[in-house]
């Protein structure tokens, strides 16, 4: 009954199937032209989520911002773990696919750090986290909730044709997830997800 609820929702299955159509565009592009895109999907994105979905209570200033700082440095130092194994037991074609990502997908110039830190990543967090967790807690579990929308969050990742990027997508996604159960808070999510990608592609790249 509670997956016919979801299956009900069309506002929300359309906009996964937007995201998708979105995401698959984006990945097909090559650098420069890729950030123009990811951006311009993703505030289609915002768009269409703040256009069908309420916005949340906010926290204190302090109190997302403390626990927003905290959280994006701990799931840094998960995924610093995760890399530290792959180089200790030699999974070559884990490192290989890492190295290339960062090649082809991170951030060269100050304009395209700005438009990952001001519109992707908010972007990201108010559709997967705002919008279609938001949906899915009000019809399943929200145990149920976190990890459907992580799998959903991580589906669109493989239009980059790697498979590290989507386990990567399935993690921070649960991970952000039970943070938006927990507070309800878009704004800490948001800072976490800024704090991190903060860390892996800046202060202490892997």
């Amino acid at each position: 009954m509670s997956l016919l609820n979801v299956l009900k929702d069309a506002r929300l299955i359309f906009g996964i199937l937007l995201a998708h159509l979105l995401l698959y565009f984006t990945f097909n592009e090559k650098n420069v032209v890729f950030w123009y895109i990811f951006t311009a999907s993703m505030l289609f994105l915002i768009s269409y989520a703040i256009f069908n979905e309420e916005s949340d209570k906010k926290l204190r200033f302090f109190s997302y911002m403390f626990y927003g700082l905290i959280s994006g440095a701990i799931l840094y130092g998960v995924f610093w773990l995760g890399n530290f194994l792959i180089d200790t037991f030699h999974f070559s074609s884990f490192a290989k696919e890492i190295s290339g990502l960062y090649r082809r997908l991170s951030p060269k110039t100050l304009w395209q750090y700005l438009f990952m830190l001001a519109i992707i990543i908010p972007g990201e967090e108010i559709f997967w986290r705002g919008f279609v967790q938001k949906r899915l807690q009000k019809v399943i579990p929200v145990s149920v909730s976190i990890i459907l929308s992580a799998v959903l969050y991580a589906s669109v990742q493989f239009y980059s044709d790697t498979v590290i990027l989507p386990v990567a997508a399935l993690i921070s996604g649960m991970f952000w997830g039970y943070l938006y159960a927990w507070k309800r808070s878009i704004h800490l999510v948001i800072v976490s997800h800024i704090t991190f990608n903060v860390f892996l592609l800046i202060i202490f790249p892997l």
